[in-house]
């Protein structure tokens, strides 16, 4: 099984029209994501690579059957369509953007718990890569070409090293079961703890590479919970070692500003909890092998 998403997933694009949106489209529909509509409002009836667009999510649903959603829409609307995903029982949204206000993300969280846990929808992001579980769908904007299927399943607040991971794991054999690009946000729809409870329920993982970064604290709970709750092997790289405190380093929730937020604070913490560190980006794909290999 796939945690997130599958061969089977039917997928809407919501913003389909813009540049960025069409180029990943066509990339989705060329790995084989199926792909059923898009969404921009006043523009259905049109066409984006072959692919109906309508005027709302309600109406997509109802036409596809689609039950999955990436968000391209621009920082001012993009909370509004995520909000509008939830409404129309969208089960898994993807959110692409970058520069949602703080503010907007608090209003979607709490906007998406009004629902019973049964009908919650499922959002990772925003900015964030996307998820890809390999040879069977891919949801975002990655470069399909870099994921071996396998075993190893990868979650990380930044898309760039999560690249970096399966690109040193293809290249040595490994092959990734599923990766999700959590986003590097201060606040978003799912934390490290979420991803790591259904790589523990996951058949095809069996170990699990967790990329985590200075700020906030996400990979202080996670180790807690891997502590607690994860019985396959972690392997962990915490990006930042050498920033300075109080200043954001490329995504807008990494900042550090209270105890455990550095990331020597956060290797330390992991490693109480039983994962492996590597040491470097360059070393992420040896030290899972090791892993494996010790398993």
């Amino acid at each position: 099984m796939s945690i997130l998403l599958d061969e089977n997933t039917r997928v809407l694009v919501q913003g389909i029209t813009g540049k960025m949106a069409r180029f990943h489209t066509k990339d989705m529909l060329a790995y084989g994501t199926r792909v059923v509509g898009g969404v921009v409002p006043g523009k259905g009836g049109e066409t984006v690579e072959g692919v109906p667009v309508f005027d709302t999510v309600e109406e997509a649903v109802a036409e596809t059957g689609a039950d999955a959603s990436l968000v391209f829409v621009p920082p001012p609307f993009a909370a509004d369509s995520i909000m509008e995903a939830a409404d129309a029982g969208i089960r898994y949204c993807v959110c692409i953007t970058d520069g949602i206000p703080a503010q907007d993300m608090i209003r979607v969280k709490r906007y998406m718990y009004r629902y019973p846990k049964g009908r919650r929808m499922v959002l990772t992001g925003p900015n964030c890569a996307g998820t890809i579980s390999p040879g069977k769908a891919m949801l975002g904007i990655m470069p399909g070409h870099i994921y071996l299927k396998g075993s190893v399943g990868i979650v990380g607040r930044s898309g760039t090293l999560g690249y970096e991971a399966a690109s040193q794991l293809k290249e040595r054999g490994i092959g990734v079961s599923t990766s999700v690009g959590i986003g590097g946000d201060p606040i978003n729809g799912s934390s490290f703890r979420d991803i790591l409870a259904r790589f523990e329920l996951d058949e095809e993982t069996e170990v699990i590479a967790m990329i985590g970064e200075i700020g906030g604290p996400q990979e202080a709970e996670a180790a807690e919970y891997i502590r607690d709750h994860v019985t396959k092997p972690v392997v962990a790289y915490v990006a930042g070692l050498t920033a300075p405190k109080g200043r954001t380093m490329g995504h807008a929730g990494a900042i550090i500003s209270a105890f455990g937020e550095s990331a020597s604070e956060k290797v330390e913490i992991l490693s109480a909890a039983g994962v492996t560190v590597a040491e470097s980006p360059s070393s992420i794909g040896a030290t899972i092998e090791k892993v494996m290999e010790a398993a």
